[in-house]
C-alpha cells in the first residue's frame, strides 16, 4: 500500500514541495537522472549527484559550459528521477520544476556530495574530488514545481 498522502490509481501524488520522508530517501547516495527540456525531443536523462535542500530545491553541479547549462539557456526547465536500487521494494520521487543556476557554492556542494558518493580515503578518488574541485563549477538548482513519487 503506498504510503503517500493523495492516492491516484498508479500509485503517484503530485505536490509542489518534497515532504520529509522524500527528503530522508534523497539524502541516500542514490543517482539521480536528470533531463533538461532544451534537449533532444524525447529527452536523454543523465545520472547525476544532486542534494535535496532545506529550503525544498534539488540541486547539483556543473561545469559552467556543460551540456546541462547550454540546454537550460534554450528552456530552463528541468526534471530529476530517483529510484530506490532494485533490491529494496519499488520507490522513486521525481521533481520537476524551473532551474536557476547560482555561481557560489558549487565547490561546497562537490565536497559534500563526495564526502557522501565516494569513500575519500581512497588516493584514486581523492586525486578525483581534487580534479574537479580545481574546475570551475555552477550550481543547476531545481525549483519544485511538481513533485510526485511512489512508495510501497
Amino acid at each position: 500500500m503506498p504510503t503517500t498522502d493523495v492516492h491516484t490509481d498508479d500509485h503517484t501524488d503530485a505536490r509542489t514541495a518534497l515532504t520529509d520522508d522524500d527528503r530522508v530517501f534523497l539524502a541516500r547516495p542514490l543517482h539521480g537522472f536528470l533531463s533538461v527540456a532544451g534537449g533532444p525531443v524525447p529527452p536523454q536523462p543523465r545520472p547525476v549527484w544532486f542534494e535535496a535542500t532545506d529550503d525544498g530545491t534539488v540541486q547539483l553541479f556543473t561545469g559552467p559550459e556543460s551540456l546541462h547549462i547550454r540546454r537550460r539557456r534554450k528552456d530552463p526547465r528541468a526534471s530529476i528521477v530517483v529510484a530506490a536500487p532494485v533490491e529494496e521494494r519499488e520507490r522513486w520521487v521525481a521533481v520537476e520544476g524551473l532551474t536557476t543556476v547560482e555561481t557560489d557554492g558549487a565547490h561546497a556542494l562537490a565536497q559534500r556530495l563526495a564526502q557522501r558518493y565516494w569513500d575519500l580515503d581512497d588516493p584514486t578518488r581523492a586525486a578525483d574530488l581534487a580534479a574537479i574541485l580545481a574546475e570551475d563549477q555552477v550550481r543547476l538548482v531545481i525549483h519544485p514545481e511538481r513533485v510526485r513519487r511512489l512508495m510501497f
